[in-house]
């Protein structure tokens, strides 16, 4: 009897099959790229019409402004000789023609409801417009230049303060992830606790002590006043303004951030994986370059790239309480002005460049992660 069973060959990838797979491929990323930036300019569009309804109040702001012109206007009046020898009568209906030119120059005789979505268009399009109260330095009352103006300070901080907070983390985490137990790992977790406090808690005790006590350093701002003319000078009373909010930044952030990345790198180290490579006798330096630190530089660029986001608001009660004319001593002042232009300009600025972020992570993951596939 013959054998009538014969082996079947897998069949080749031909090849018009590769030019498909990668058309399928092409699509499968740019339907997952139209996706994700839909679902995030959906985010951006709630999170601003949400700012625009907190920072007016549900329209209690627009009440409080009507106010305010007819406290203004009544003032004026009475103090214009010639309006005050009017009859009572047309004295009132000159005040209420007066508020209701105002009113309407400032679109505050339509409702509420029209407004927000006309404020919602104007900020999704970076129409950022005027400010109500607020103005430059220059005296311009653009949101866009009075933004501008501020941010070259609270970058110079904010970069200052986390850069050296992330990679001071980072190190020294890695480090004690080697030195698990020891007398400074130990002393670093007793110390965490310290991260509780905020920073502008710390940057008071410094200003109480190396500022009004000792006289080492200044009180706040950031240079001295008149400023130096020398650029060299300049620089080095800048540098002596930095050191009492960086120093308060990096105390409320430097314990709490070495404990939790240590903890992160530890429990990486624990892997079979890196058991096997020490088994194998790698150095100790390519173990922890290859399956400590690769397996977890997603999370660290992740972290540092919100950390970078992060630059753009500002620290509100630290620039506040140490002077430093930044964007969050901006934003308090706006939020305590009633100023909606500059909170709303701000805030979408701030989750437009999130929502970049977060989309371009996406594509960054895959790059460095061989396991992550866009679109899958």
């Amino acid at each position: 009897m013959t054998d009538v069973t014969q082996p079947v060959d897998a069949a080749p990838v031909t090849e018009s099959a590769r030019p498909r797979r990668a058309d399928r491929t092409l699509l499968r990323v740019l339907k997952y790229t139209g996706t994700r930036m839909v679902a995030l300019f959906l985010t951006v569009v709630v999170g601003a019409y949400l700012t625009i309804l907190i920072a007016n109040m549900g329209g209690h702001v627009d009440e409080i402004r009507l106010g305010q012109i007819q406290e203004s206007i009544a003032i004026r009046v009475n103090m214009d000789p010639e309006i005050r020898q009017l009859s009572t009568a047309e004295r009132n209906a000159l005040v209420q023609e007066m508020i209701r030119i105002e009113a309407h120059r400032l679109g505050l005789d339509q409702p509420f409801i029209i407004r927000s979505f006309r404020f919602l268009t104007d900020a999704l399009t970076l129409n950022l417009g005027r400010a109500q109260r607020m103005s430059s330095d220059s005296g311009s009352r653009l949101v866009r230049l009075i933004i501008l103006e501020r941010l070259p300070p609270t970058l110079l901080l904010m970069a200052t303060s986390n850069l050296l907070l992330f990679l001071l983390s980072v190190l020294v985490a890695l480090y004690l992830s080697r030195k698990y137990g020891s007398v400074l790992d130990r002393m670093v977790i007793a110390l965490s606790p310290l991260s509780s406090a905020p920073a502008w808690f710390y940057a008071m005790f410094f200003l109480l002590f190396f500022a009004a006590m000792w006289g080492l350093l200044p009180y706040g701002g950031m240079v001295s006043a008149p400023p130096p003319a020398d650029k060299l000078a300049y620089a080095l009373s800048v540098l002596r303004h930095l050191i009492i909010p960086v120093a308060a930044w990096l105390i409320s952030g430097i314990f709490s951030g070495i404990y939790s990345w240590r903890t992160f790198f530890l429990i990486f180290s624990s892997e079979d994986y890196v058991d096997m490579a020490k088994a194998k006798g790698l150095p100790s330096r390519d173990i922890e370059r290859r399956y400590i630190l690769r397996p977890t530089l997603p999370n660290i660029i992740t972290s540092f790239a919100l950390m970078l986001i992060g630059l753009w608001t500002g620290a509100i009660i630290l620039e506040t309480v140490v002077n430093w004319p930044g964007l969050g001593r901006l934003l308090y002042a706006a939020i305590g002005l009633y100023d909606t232009p500059v909170i709303v300009g701000s805030t979408v600025i701030y989750a437009y460049l999130l929502a970049l972020t977060v989309f371009v992570l996406d594509f960054v993951y895959a790059l460095v992660d061989p396991r992550v596939k866009v679109g899958s």
